[in-house]
């Protein structure tokens, strides 16, 4: 029987000791007491502890593995790595299979607990606040050859046609773009993972996982109302692209949540109507048309406008002779509405400075999206909402943990980037050394 001891005698089993400072600092920084570390059970062995199962899944996040298997084969050869996750390594490390059915089964409402400890921490250290906070969200692809672009399969992106590969995903649509008005879009099965941010530091506040088919715009107010439970939006300003555009979601921010949206127009569907400067518009023949009353609707009222020669008893009087105009009705002519919107929404100019001033913080959301795909979770490894769910969860939390870590360590300008904060370990490591080399 090899021991302990033994095996730490054996060279080949250390990792880097710039490797085991990164890991060392990210694990002492990441509080796991919300989650039982064992399940009790009446027969059988209590089997692996569900803390270093986190911890496994979040050195997957930081290796940038995708597979479950790359992250076997890593802590196998990486033995100090498996130690300070919490495994025994004088025994086997747990299998594809252990791994599997832990990140189906654990509770995303656990990890979620987790999450929000960890955003709490950073609310300690001033590093994340209500004050600007953008919503975005990213697609997350199914594991299914329909989401190969060199699978040809006839209608793939069909609900007539639903992937056997994952039974739980949907079919989503993805804008290219939400700031312009081009229709730049692609189909998808999968997923999307809904996310606020603080705009300041671009973290991470809240996020969930949806299926594909959920429309942004439909979603928002119930996101929004899960994190008022706990993070207050009061007094808030919030950010969202035009995907998130309607009444109720302008009206529940400023009624519900007593805050401020900046969330761009859809103006996609709306027609252009050529006006003179009053905004009195123009009929066919180019002339100006007089107001002729209003409609009195339901959170907007209706202006309507006549045409100009509308009592005239001249056939001649219209330049285009318009079929409306010879109508053998009393009133001739044609008739436009302009409707005039008196919900929140409309009050909102997204053509002011103070819009475009708050609103161009939203790029923090892309840059986090950015980030948060960098983990290799864009494209789904696993074929089950549970088990998706809680690797985009884990996602989120490695790289709040990452800036709780740089905070911690005085690396402030590391806080949004892990690949830097594995860099700074590697430096500050090479330091050491050569100071003791010197000396």
């Amino acid at each position: 029987m090899i021991t302990r001891q033994e095996i730490f005698n054996i060279v080949d089993l250390f990792t880097s000791q710039s490797t085991i400072n990164f890991y060392e600092n990210i694990f002492d920084n990441l509080d796991l007491s919300f989650i039982p570390e064992f399940i009790e059970s009446k027969r059988g062995p209590k089997g692996y502890s569900r803390h270093a199962l986190t911890r496994a899944f979040v050195v997957m996040n930081c290796e940038h593995f995708r597979e479950i298997t790359l992250l076997c084969d890593f802590l196998n050869t990486n033995l100090k790595i498996a130690q300070l996750c919490g495994f025994d390594i004088t025994k086997p490390l747990p299998s594809y299979s252990v791994y599997q059915r832990f990140i189906h089964d654990i509770d995303n409402n656990l990890l979620k607990e987790i999450m929000k400890s960890q955003v709490n921490e950073l609310i300690k250290l001033d590093a994340i606040d209500n004050s600007i906070v953008s919503v975005d969200s990213t697609p997350i692809k199914a594991n299914t050859k329909y989401n190969n672009p060199k699978c040809f399969s006839k209608n793939k992106f069909s609900n007539e046609k639903h992937p056997k590969s994952d039974k739980d995903c949907k079919l989503g649509v993805h804008t290219a773009n939400n700031e312009d008005s081009k229709k730049n879009y692609t189909f998808y099965w999968g997923y999307k993972n809904l996310i606020m941010c603080d705009a300041k530091s671009g973290l991470p506040i809240y996020e969930v996982t949806l299926t594909g088919e959920k429309a942004d715009v439909s979603s928002l107010i119930n996101f929004l109302d899960k994190i008022n439970s706990w993070f207050s939006l009061k007094n808030s300003k919030i950010l969202a692209d035009k995907g998130f555009d309607s009444k109720a979601n302008y009206n529940y921010i400023k009624d519900v949540l007593h805050s401020e949206a900046f969330i761009a127009k859809n103006k996609r569907n709306s027609k252009t109507v050529e006006t003179i400067s009053c905004g009195n518009p123009l009929c066919e023949a180019g002339l100006a048309m007089h107001k002729d009353g209003k409609q009195y609707l339901k959170g907007s009222i209706k202006q309507k406008f006549c045409c100009p020669f509308r009592t005239s008893k001249d056939d001649s009087k219209c330049p285009c002779n318009h079929p409306k105009y010879n109508n053998g009705h009393k009133n001739r002519g044609c008739i436009k509405y302009k409707s005039i919107s008196t919900d929140y929404r409309s009050t909102v100019d997204d053509t002011s400075d103070y819009f475009k001033l708050y609103y161009s913080k939203r790029t923090e959301s892309e840059r986090y999206n950015s980030r948060f795909k960098n983990l290799n979770l864009e494209n789904a490894s696993v074929r089950n909402i549970s088990s998706i769910s809680n690797l985009n969860t884990l996602g989120h939390i490695c790289l709040l943990t990452v800036a709780i870590a740089a905070i911690v360590n005085k690396k402030e300008d590391k806080i949004c980037s892990l690949s830097k904060l594995k860099r700074a370990s590697y430096l500050f490591n090479n330091l050491i050394f050569y100071i003791l080399l010197s000396s």
